[in-house]
């Protein structure tokens, strides 16, 4: 059995976090396809490694190894959700977040709150802190829905905006009721003043310096000497983790200092390569789904041997306040009732909420320990009602009919500039007319040609492209932007198709593509 930092603890840990990686990289194509949830997956993991399993991995409440992972795992989740978080699209939505932040999370706060006290007979504070972390989206979960062809853009976009602002939003509710809780009663004018302190200055102020700092430093070493890629990818970690340690050495919250240092980047509008972004939510999501495993081992599974109607009732109730609370948010947005029924289904409950409701557990808060079990099955019934919700989705064309901006045929009225392959000067986007090459002569160039030595992908302009769909030839439009330019610009050439990177030959031949057919490009 492994509970502390022995030496074979170490070893142990080392093992599971290699198995963690292997295991998530080996199946995430499966998952993708199959619509399971990522994180029953490792739960089951979890558990065949813990007590009632194979016994090589027991992790209680007070292990030193679920504090240091659970701390990073919130720092990174809060951090990565600030860094990704698209201004632009905010600004442009900007009621409609404000509706999903305030009156949306917070309703569904309150309401679960109001439920904790009247079902399960806990004080005030408790129930607060109870509500909040359990109206906390799981970023995990959320994520793998996002995924999907067939979530309308509107929902993709307010989700995708509540993923990355509510934990914010929730977690200063969670350091109150702490104070509430540990304090045993009303607050002074003096731990109200402490408090403030802690969480409107030092926290967001070293998450600030230490996002300015770090962005400037980079921004002024990579323009004189260059920063290899790659190492740039890491740069991400060192600011999270910077500002986590530089608040909570001031006294301050380190959660909301790791949440100030990603939206101060996001505010900067620095020039960052995508492996900064991407390397940053990769090793969030491992990180996550390692600390699932560790709640997979035992601790999740607690809730269950205090299972009762009451609890039980609780736990259905607190799943579905959220839908009341949003649709109540959203009833005078333009958002249609499928889209509004969507948004307000999606909120998986998963590790945001375990994570947020162990605070207290690791400041020693009486009574936090029973409302980590709580948490524990709310979460379990989530991971079955939510997680299951994929296996069912249907409607994979409801994107394209929530686009309300449609370019009409690639009709001559459009720039040349919206099919643009890349930015080369107009002289050199003169082609050859063009002729479909046969499949034999192709497989012959290809073994001739060496790769290093083989011509540029073709650029071609709107009227080539026009040419070649009058003379009769197959083609195929495919829209290549990155998906936060995709989402950002609701705008999409007709009949085109976008192909999931990871996942090219699958969707190719689920999609029946023709070989023969001409693939065109576009990234504007």
């Amino acid at each position: 059995m492994v509970s502390e930092f022995s030496s074979e603890a170490f070893i142990a840990v080392l093992a599971l976090v290699g198995i963690v990686i292997i295991i998530a990289a080996l199946i995430s194509g499966v998952i993708e396809r199959s619509g399971i949830p990522q994180v029953a997956v490792f739960l089951l993991i979890g558990a065949m490694l813990g007590p009632a399993g194979m016994g090589l991995l027991h992790i209680t409440l007070d292990s030193s190894i679920l504090r240091i992972v659970a701390t990073l795992s919130l720092a990174l989740v809060l951090f990565t959700d600030a860094i990704s978080l698209d201004l632009q699209a905010v600004r442009r939505s900007g009621t409609l977040a404000l509706l999903v932040l305030g009156p949306g999370t917070l309703l569904s706060a309150g309401f679960i709150a109001l439920l904790a006290w009247w079902i399960l007979r806990v004080p005030p504070p408790a129930a607060i802190l109870l509500g909040a972390a359990l109206a906390s989206t799981d970023p995990v979960l959320l994520r793998g829905l996002l995924r999907r062809d067939d979530i309308p853009a509107p929902v993709h976009q307010v989700l995708r905006l509540e993923s990355g602002l509510n934990d914010a939003v929730l977690l200063p509710i969670v350091l109150v009721a702490m104070e509430f809780l540990s304090k045993g009663g009303g607050l002074s004018a003096g731990d109200w003043g402490r408090l403030a302190l802690d969480l409107c200055v030092l926290g967001p102020g070293a998450g600030m310096i230490v996002g300015v700092c770090g962005v400037s430093a980079m921004a002024l070493i990579r323009q004189r000497f260059g920063i290899r890629r790659d190492y740039e990818s890491l740069f991400s970690l060192g600011i999270a983790f910077t500002a986590y340690a530089a608040a909570e050495a001031v006294h301050g919250s380190g959660f909301l200092a790791a949440f100030v240092a990603g939206l101060t980047i996001s505010v900067l509008d620095v020039e960052l390569c995508d492996c900064f972004l991407e390397y940053g939510e990769t090793t969030s999501e491992l990180m996550l789904l390692f600390t699932f495993v560790l709640f997979g081992s035992s601790l999740i599974w607690s809730g269950i041997t205090i299972l009762s109607w009451p609890l039980l009732l609780f736990a259905i109730c607190s799943l579905l306040v959220r839908p009341v609370a949003f649709l109540l948010s959203l009833i005078r947005t333009r958002l249609n009732w499928q889209e509004r029924r969507l948004i307000a289904w999606f909120g998986p409950r998963g590790l945001s909420s375990l994570l947020l409701i162990l605070l207290p557990v690791f400041s020693g808060v009486a009574g936090s320990d029973y409302l980590f079990t709580v948490c524990t099955v709310v979460v379990l019934f989530s991971v079955i009602a939510h997680g299951g919700t994929p296996l069912v989705l249907k409607g994979r064309d409801a994107r394209r009919r929530s686009r309300d901006t449609v370019i009409e045929d690639l009709s001559p009225e459009v720039s040349s500039e919206e099919i643009v392959y890349d930015e080369a000067p107009e002289e050199e986007k003169e082609v050859t007319p063009l002729q479909v090459p046969k499949a034999s002569h192709i497989e012959k160039e290809k073994t001739r040609v060496p790769v290093e030595q083989q011509p540029a992908p073709l650029r071609i302009t709107l009227a080539d492209t026009q040419s070649l769909i009058h003379s009769g030839a197959q083609v195929l439009l495919l829209d290549v932007r990155k998906a936060r330019d995709y989402y950002r610009d609701e705008a999409q050439a007709r009949g085109s198709i976008r192909l999931d990177p990871d996942n090219v030959e699958y969707q190719a031949r689920k999609l029946n593509l023709p070989r023969s057919a001409w693939l065109i490009a576009y990234c504007a």
